[in-house]
């Protein structure tokens, strides 16, 4: 089975991202010095060995400042002399290495096929060197120099290959690293983005629920100003202290609205949020409206996740506030929390005229935050109108999320 790292598609994509990279600046002046150092000691030795034909190990020395930037034309042109200097007959010179540097080169930074190309050049530049200089020596040692210098074009392209391979893996550790960031960049941004749709769910609660009650308490008020002022007077005062409240607590939501860049997405980090124990506070509130409220717990209460505790206080709220909006007078509403031994089921009901109301028919999104706080915590969320009349919602909870589950 080919593995990621030796797969052609993958060497080649990853070659060709190696191959695109610019070469830095001391690389070059490397390539420069070693170029020049060979010149000045390689290629004039040549030129002291062979005379004017010794100017031809100069033509395999020069190229090898552009090896990193070209090492295909580089190693083909380095042949191409190096094969000039079998026709002339000239003999093996000090700046024949350079072919070497210039198969390292190409084993290296070059591209696959010219790396193996480049191999069998070399192997043949091996038999025509054995043929030409060592024609008058006796078989055996044609042979040994023929094994010899084939173990030295090989050995040095193995290593210029092995050099390639670790390149290679360094580049894909590298784009590893880089796609990880990518990554952790989006899911923070999409954590942002969810903490933000968040907040907005919770100021649509608050403020949903705040002007309800303000509005049942104003309308109170202004029937029993004339009868009753020191009912019209409560009223008045309760309004003020909703609005207040309402207030507050936007202005906390608005206020992490604000931090773009510094909202904290710890799920474990605790937050002043209510929960189930903000609940007969909430419905002393409703109560105060006029709303007949009757809150029933069964079960044995336990503590609860923050997450777990705020759905339940939302959905109650939220439930509540559909009653003020659509019940109508006199209308009696229950509220019903039960711990049972999986799960946390919310029962909000009402025997008001609000069953005959089509959910479609508010253009609000209530019940769609019920539902997808409901959906979070991995928990469903049930809404419609009650047999009998009345209107019912029931939400089930469970305190762990399944195994495998939404996180």
């Amino acid at each position: 089975m080919t593995s990621r790292a030796t797969d052609p598609r993958n060497l080649a994509r990853m070659t060709g991202i190696l191959t695109a990279r610019p070469v830095p600046a001391r690389s070059k002046a490397f390539d420069l010095l070693l170029a020049g150092g060979m010149c000045m000691v390689l290629g004039l030795l040549g030129i002291a060995q062979e005379g004017f034909a010794g100017v031809l190990g100069f033509g395999m020395l020069v190229p090898l400042v552009w090896r990193r930037t070209h090492p295909e034309l580089v190693f083909f042109g380095v042949s191409a002399v190096a094969t000039l200097q079998w026709l002339v007959g000239a003999r093996l010179m000090p700046a024949n290495v350079g072919l070497l540097v210039a198969l390292y080169t190409i084993s290296v930074y070059g591209a696959v096929r010219y790396s193996r190309i480049a191999l069998g050049v070399g192997g043949l530049g091996v038999l025509m060197a054995t043929s030409r200089y060592w024609s008058n020596s006796d078989w055996r040692q044609q042979v040994t120099m023929m094994v010899a210098l084939g173990a030295l074009v090989f050995g040095v392209w193995a290593f210029g290959e092995r050099r390639r391979t670790s390149r290679l893996y360094v580049a894909q550790l590298e784009e590893r690293a880089a796609q990880l960031e990518r990554d952790r960049d989006r899911e923070a941004k999409l954590a942002v983005s969810n903490e933000r749709t968040r907040i907005a769910r919770e100021i649509h609660d608050v403020v949903a629920h705040g002007l309800s009650i303000m509005i049942v308490q104003a309308d109170g008020g202004l029937y029993a100003a004339d009868q009753s002022p020191e009912q019209a007077k409560k009223a008045l005062a309760t309004i003020g202290d909703t609005g207040r409240a309402s207030l507050t607590e936007m202005r906390k939501m608005l206020g992490l609205l604000k931090q773009d860049e510094q909202l904290d997405l710890d799920p474990n980090q605790p937050r002043p949020q209510p929960g189930v124990s903000s609940l007969p506070e909430l419905i002393d509130n409703v109560r105060d409206t006029g709303l007949t409220v009757d809150y029933q717990v069964t079960g044995e209460p336990r503590d609860l996740p923050a997450l777990l505790g705020l759905t339940a206080y939302r959905i109650v709220q939220e439930g509540l506030t559909n009653t003020l909006k659509h019940a109508g007078p006199g209308a009696r509403t229950s509220v019903r929390l039960d711990f049972g031994r999986e799960m946390l089921t919310v029962a909000v009901t009402d025997d008001g005229r609000g069953g005959g109301v089509a959910p479609t028919s508010d253009p609000g999104h209530g019940l769609v935050g019920m539902r997808q706080r409901a959906s979070i915590s991995g928990g469903t969320v049930s809404a419609g109108p009650k047999a009998g009349g009345g209107y019912e919602v029931i939400a089930k909870l469970p305190y762990h999320l399944p195994t495998g589950g939404q996180q």
